[in-house]
């Protein structure tokens, strides 16, 4: 039972108490109120000798008044209402120091199965999630596999109408020259052809031009339709053998991608390569940025129209390449630091194009960052990371796709990043080892979807 209504029962019972012993006082004690005393003295009263009062014996009780009767039976009742208060108050500490004992006891007794129970539990649907996991990537490999075998088969075909049409125009040219050479050439003895060789001839040339403008029409046909197919299927081939990209769907303050790196940024060299394909670069479009709290662009891969900037501890320590990029074609870019020597390099299809000494030499990439792809955070982004406002400039955002993102904490050299940059690659290439592209997490923002 709750202590506050404890607490009503022994107001109650005390109120009760209170009203009967006033029932009974009240029946022993009776008042008159027939005399009625005014303030006036009169004359007869004032010759009257004062009465002498005789003392009260010594062993004799006081008689009290119907108030001090009433004021008693109000301390009593008060006095016995304190008693159940503290009853109840004692009670009640006893009843919860034995609910303390018995809970300690029951955590004491029952507390470790428990633990084991969640720790089982939290095992079991560890092993579940990387079973699906795992079922989801072999799903995936399945798909791009059948896919990369269908286009195989479809460009096969190609390939064999195309050496079709090749024939037969070998064989439609080989067929017109030996015409045009029967045609010019005089029969022996000097005598040219006959009337019905001749006509029997140009009823044949009217014939095989017929004949060569149907095929020339079929030719012009096949023609559009491979060129219609390589557009359709060039917009779907993702480069490098890579089976996954980024597709940044347009500019907003909200789209974007973050990777978290598998291990800590701080070192003192790095490489960042990537594939992009731009829908459309403005004077600053961002495609990769490294920032801290102290520094928000610590490294940065960015487009200038058709330049591409590669920038070390900010701004100020710049690497500039132009004419590198073209929109609506794959482009691969890499950028390379090293801290000892203060040597940056630009990379563009495997070939190094721009080189800077001197760059943020001795300097250390701090720890702690966050690495976004397609934006920028500013010095204010960072502090409103956590709060509801637009964080990011969209005016600076990427739109297009991207593919291939790895980072390592060294200095690639020229045949490793030509192997990265071919487009017939195998797997994406080589992975890095800060991030890996296919294995770190990758989390989309802003509308930005994984294509396959």
């Amino acid at each position: 039972m709750p202590l506050w209504r404890v607490l009503q029962a022994v107001c109650l019972v005390g109120l009760v108490g209170v009203v009967v012993r006033a029932q009974n006082y009240g029946d022993e004690i009776e008042v008159n109120y027939a005399d009625a005393y005014y303030n006036e003295i009169n004359e007869g009263d004032q010759a009257e000798e004062a009465p002498t009062s005789n003392p009260p014996p010594p062993c004799s009780a006081p008689e009290f008044s119907k108030w001090d009767k009433l004021f008693t039976m109000l301390e009593n009742s008060q006095m016995k209402e304190n008693m159940l208060l503290q009853y109840s108050d004692d009670l009640m500490k006893v009843e919860l120091r034995s609910l303390r004992g018995e809970v300690l006891q029951f955590v004491a007794q029952y507390g470790g199965s428990c633990a084991a129970a969640v720790e089982s539990a939290a095992r079991r649907a560890g092993v579940q999630a990387d079973l699906q996991l795992k079922q989801a990537l072999d799903r995936l490999r399945e798909t791009a596999a059948e896919q990369g075998e269908q286009q195989e088969e479809v460009l096969r075909r190609i390939l064999e109408a195309g050496g079709e049409q090749a024939a037969r125009l070998d064989r439609l040219e080989n067929s017109c020259l030996n015409g045009a050479a029967e045609w010019g050439e005089p029969e022996m003895g000097g005598r040219t052809k006959s009337f019905q060789t001749r006509h029997a001839t140009e009823d044949g040339g009217e014939k095989g031009n017929k004949g060569k403008l149907d095929i020339s029409e079929e030719l012009q046909s096949l023609r559009e339709q491979l060129e219609l197919y390589v557009r359709a299927t060039s917009t779907r081939v993702l480069p490098a053998g890579c089976d996954m990209a980024l597709f940044f769907p347009m500019r907003s303050p909200k789209t974007h991608a973050e990777i978290i790196p598998q291990h800590s940024m701080q070192t003192n060299a790095f490489t960042a390569c990537l594939w992009v394909k731009p829908t459309q670069v403005l004077n600053k479009t961002v495609l990769f940025s490294y920032g801290t709290t102290t520094n928000p662009l610590e490294l940065q891969l960015v487009l200038n129209g058709q330049s591409i900037l590669f920038t070390v501890g900010g701004e100020a320590h710049l690497v500039e390449a132009q004419g590198a990029v073209e929109e609506g074609s794959w482009t691969h870019l890499c950028g390379s630091w090293s801290s000892e020597q203060g040597l940056a390099s630009l990379w563009v299809h495997g070939q190094k194009v721009a080189s800077s000494p001197g760059v943020a030499e001795g300097h250390q990439l701090p720890t702690g960052g966050n690495i976004i792809l397609g934006q920028e955070y500013s010095a204010d982004g960072l502090a409103k990371r956590f709060g509801f406002q637009d964080i990011f400039n969209a005016e600076e955002a990427f739109t297009g796709k991207m593919t291939g993102v790895n980072v390592w904490d060294r200095v690639l050299g020229k045949d490793e990043i030509s192997q990265l940059a071919r487009a017939d690659g195998r797997r994406c290439g080589n992975r890095g080892n800060l991030v890996a592209w296919g294995v770190s997490q990758i989390v989309t923002k802003g509308g930005v979807e994984l294509i396959f």
